[in-house]
């Protein structure tokens, strides 16, 4: 995921707004949100799971794009830890992808954040996974306009 700003699960608040325009991108320091990506994002809604050492969440993925994605948490990782996250892609079956966390957005005791959760770019992915990847992209990017009337 090219986005360098703060972003963090859980089914609790999984109904808030979930946009994402004001995330900073890693890409460049000066411009902002989608501005500064490489690869478009389409927001959905995905079962993930995600380890990292000993920790387990479950939790969802609500956007997504071909370099990575946006996972839903309210207990976001740390920036630059490495994770493994398995979910359902368009054929039926999973996806079991590696990531790194490249930017949070922690929950915040006064509410102010209604999308805590944490940017995750794909690491190390196969010509396989990749194309799994980006035929499951351009699977939401085609439900997304079918459901907006494009």
């Amino acid at each position: 995921m090219n986005d360098g700003g703060k972003k963090t699960d859980e089914v609790a608040s999984q109904e808030r707004d979930v946009s994402t325009a004001s995330a900073p991108s890693e890409d460049s320091g000066e411009t902002s949100g989608s501005e500064r990506r490489s690869y478009e994002r389409f927001d959905t809604r995905i079962h993930v799971d995600v380890t990292s050492g000993e920790t387990f969440l479950f939790a969802y993925i609500t956007n997504i794009s071909e370099m990575g994605i946006f996972v839903r948490s309210e207990s976001p990782l740390p920036i630059g830890t490495e994770l493994r996250m398995r979910f359902a892609h368009d054929e039926g079956g999973e996806l079991e992808l590696s990531g790194m966390v490249v930017w949070i957005n922690p929950l915040r005791a006064n509410g102010d954040n209604p999308n805590p959760g944490m940017g995750v770019r794909f690491e190390s992915l196969t010509a396989e996974q990749r194309e799994q990847v980006v035929a499951l992209v351009r699977t939401v990017a085609y439900l997304q306009d079918d459901t907006q009337g494009n």
